[in-house]
């Protein structure tokens, strides 16, 4: 293990110990003094992989998306610019913890505006994307971990078929999300990663809630913060149905799939 290995180690593991214990401002201000406007900007490649998956994979929450979108954009970091929600709809993610009651997630300071400015989307559907996947591969442990440790008939419903084929399909999806965000390198790549991650935690979602069964139902059971966070983030800059319509009209119109890799 390499120097920088060690570090990025090191750095992640302070910033899961702050999503630990903190969320909303608290994290934002936690972020923010570890350096994340410095990250955004010299390392974005690593710090928007790492600092969104880890959101997904705690349940923590933060405004940070308005960073990458400003960052993009030309805008201020602390900006809070409108963002696109699906159906056409308009979203500002403000940085207090004032929660709203129009939005799938109630503990998220997301309120709908009548409108905004258009403003770049590729960083910013990437950060949503691994922070579907976050969220998707916590749901997966959450169930795996049902899974082994709840008996019917004498033994671990982990070994039965049906429970194995359903976890199996949410990693197969879960994985088939990273692959694609490891290639979403321009808008198109962005617009199929969101896409693919936003499927994977939908799949996540109806797949790990069988395997739970009722104790997954129950609102003191984590499944479900997951749930409605996956559903929140996948309609933020473009649900998975839109994307992939608007993948299949830039793909009619040129004519043909562009090689988004070269295997």
């Amino acid at each position: 293990m390499t120097e920088d290995d060690l570090e990025l180690d090191l750095l992640a593991d302070t910033i899961r110990k702050s999503m630990a214990t903190a969320s909303g401002a608290e994290l934002d201000k936690a972020l923010a003094e570890l350096g994340w406007a410095d990250m955004l900007a010299e390392i974005p490649d690593i710090a928007i992989p790492l600092v969104f998956r880890l959101l997904g994979e705690t349940g923590a929450h933060a405004a940070v998306l308005n960073d990458v979108i400003a960052a993009e954009a030309g805008l201020p970091i602390g900006d809070t610019p409108a963002l696109p929600y699906a159906g056409g709809s308009w979203v500002v993610w403000d940085r207090a913890d004032v929660s709203s009651s129009t939005c799938l997630d109630p503990e998220l300071a997301v309120r709908q505006v009548d409108s905004g400015n258009e403003v770049p989307l590729v960083s910013g559907r990437r950060a949503l994307a691994w922070w579907l996947v976050g969220t998707s591969r916590t749901m997966l442990n959450l169930a795996r971990s049902h899974a082994l440790d709840r008996t019917q008939f004498g033994k671990p419903i982990a070994g039965f078929q049906a429970v194995r084929h359903r976890l199996a399909e949410t990693l197969v999806a879960i994985e088939g999300a990273e692959a694609a965000l490891a290639v979403a390198d321009d808008d198109l790549g962005a617009l199929l990663g969101k896409a693919a991650a936003g499927r994977a935690a939908i799949i996540a979602a109806r797949n790990c809630q069988q395997v739970l069964g009722g104790i997954g139902f129950t609102a003191e059971h984590a499944l479900q913060g997951h749930i409605r966070r996956a559903l929140f983030l996948d309609g933020l800059l473009g649900s998975t149905r839109e994307l992939t319509r608007e993948a299949g009209a830039i793909i009619r119109a040129q004519g043909s799939a562009p090689r988004l890799v070269q295997l």
